[in-house]
């Protein structure tokens, strides 16, 4: 009988730190989201236990990657003007985020915008992408000296080759 009390304590006790980690998002990402919602009348997905998945990507990656969000729009069937997306995402992200990255496919209506900031030793990743009817939106810290070791395992041997 004891061991069944046990269980919803053991469950509290692990619930809420995982609910304290998912709710320490960036008011930027869920202004953004809320925006695109509102502008196009469009729903977004997010993806439930989001805060755990973040704690296990960073504990996987050895620090390299934290802080994730997602948020996903499927048949997003709205036209979406380049100008108008990049003006929306600029005006609800916080402070300190710089595009780098303005893509737009005026054939296939493929846009993606990329965003990035100094967090400390981190950076910040905010990334919108539209590729036919579906819209996604992430946000990742990222610590550039663990994703320089990882990007370091993927390179071809060709390379080393000809430097022989």
């Amino acid at each position: 009988m004891r061991a069944l009390v046990l269980i919803p304590v053991c469950t509290m006790a692990l619930t809420i730190p995982v609910a304290v980690l998912a709710s320490t998002g960036d008011r930027g990402f869920d202004s953004v989201v809320d925006a695109i919602q509102s502008q196009y009348h469009v729903h977004a997905t997010r993806i439930p236990f989001m805060g755990l998945i973040s704690l296990v990507a960073h504990n996987a990656s050895h620090g390299a990657a934290g802080n994730l969000h997602v948020a996903e729009f499927e048949n997003f069937t709205s036209g979406v003007d380049g100008q108008e997306l990049d003006r929306i995402v600029e005006q609800k992200l916080d402070a300190g985020w710089e595009r780098v990255v303005r893509e737009t496919s005026r054939r296939s209506g493929e846009q993606t915008l990329v965003f990035m900031r100094p967090e400390g030793e981190r950076m910040g990743l905010f990334v919108v992408d539209k590729d036919g009817n579906e819209l996604d939106v992430v946000q990742v810290s990222v610590d550039p000296r663990h994703v320089d070791d990882e990007i370091g395992h993927y390179t071809h041997h060709e390379d080393a080759k000809s430097s022989d």
